[in-house]
């Protein structure tokens, strides 16, 4: 039994013909990051150090929806959503309606282990961050000339969201409809050579979604969970994974079913859930990886103590 690490940049419809401009900096920066968790897990951190770790090194890439890239809601403002969970003992903190705190992987580990509580929200969540001394910075921070434009888009075309890998279009093209993905959802799942076992998930939620609309990545069993058995970080459509608890689904699986996590994994991702809306990536207290996927691509990467490492798309 070794360690093991996967990440995720997001699942949805990733065209195969996907811009080189739009594709590279994220293969790039998952394979940067995937090699930051690494040498973490040599270093003997805590899996929940490590998936925190990484999660923050995502939230801080502009390429994906969390942090710094996360996408605008209709009123044009970012409300951000995290979700940290230990497997062996189950505590875990989680934060919604996050406005300037620039890492809300960071908060949700702060609620997990300074508060009585799992889940705190909005303003509640903005004075806890500020009363820990967490790095906070002006709304505008977030809002992106880039991101600007993809909620005019998806205004323009009646949309609660469009694909976060799609160029941006000019005001005389027309915008695809491009499904109804959440592409750009960052995680992280870890296990040590003890069995020990996190992950974490990070997301700024869907374009021109209303105003305190909360999403799966921080409702745990849904976006994110772990427990002894496994842990698992998921992306996708966040109405669809909340209906089928997607990621305490795939632990139950394991559990019940008497199954591995690949397989679990697999019949929860291609069984269970709807075609085109479910991603995720887990590790196994064994060590395993599994990332399935039932939309056209999920940005992801993973890495064993053996030696195996990978970052892929489709």
């Amino acid at each position: 039994m070794g360690w093991a690490i996967a990440l995720h940049g997001g699942a949805g419809d990733i065209p195969v013909d996907l811009p080189a401009e739009r594709r590279e900096p994220r293969e790039a920066a998952l394979r940067r990051i995937l090699q930051i968790g690494v040498s973490a897990l040599n270093a003997k951190c805590s899996p929940v150090d490590v998936v925190e770790l990484v999660v923050c090194e995502l939230e801080n890439c502009p390429d994906f929806n969390a942090g710094k890239g996360s996408v605008l809601t209709t009123n044009g403002t970012v409300e951000m959503e995290a979700c940290i969970m230990d497997g062996i003992s189950k505590r875990c903190g989680a934060v919604s309606g996050v406005t300037t705190v620039v890492n809300p992987i960071s908060l949700a580990r702060k609620v997990m282990e300074k508060t009585p509580h799992i889940y705190l929200a909005f303003d509640g969540a903005e004075s806890f961050a500020r009363e820990q001394g967490l790095k906070t910075v002006d709304r505008s921070h977030f809002i992106t000339p880039e991101n600007i434009q993809r909620l005019k888009q998806a205004k323009e075309s009646n949309r609660v969201q469009q694909d976060y890998t799609q160029p941006i279009k000019t005001p005389d093209e027309k915008v695809p409809d491009d499904g109804d993905s959440k592409l750009g959802t960052v995680g992280c799942v870890a296990v040590d050579g003890l069995g020990n076992l996190a992950a974490a998930t990070s997301t700024g939620g869907l374009v021109n979604k209303m105003a305190g609309r909360i999403g799966d990545t921080p409702i745990i069993g849904a976006g994110t969970y772990a427990n002894k058995l496994c842990a698992v970080s998921a992306t996708g459509r966040g109405e669809a994974i909340i209906r089928d608890t997607v990621a305490r689904d795939v632990a139950a699986v394991m559990e019940y079913k008497g199954l591995g996590l690949k397989e679990a994994a697999a019949y929860v991702v291609h069984e269970v859930t709807p075609m085109g809306t479910t991603g995720l990536v887990a590790v196994s207290g064994g060590g395993e990886v599994a990332m399935p996927f039932n939309t056209t691509g999920m940005f992801r990467a993973s890495a064993t103590e053996d030696g195996f490492m990978e970052v892929a798309i489709w």
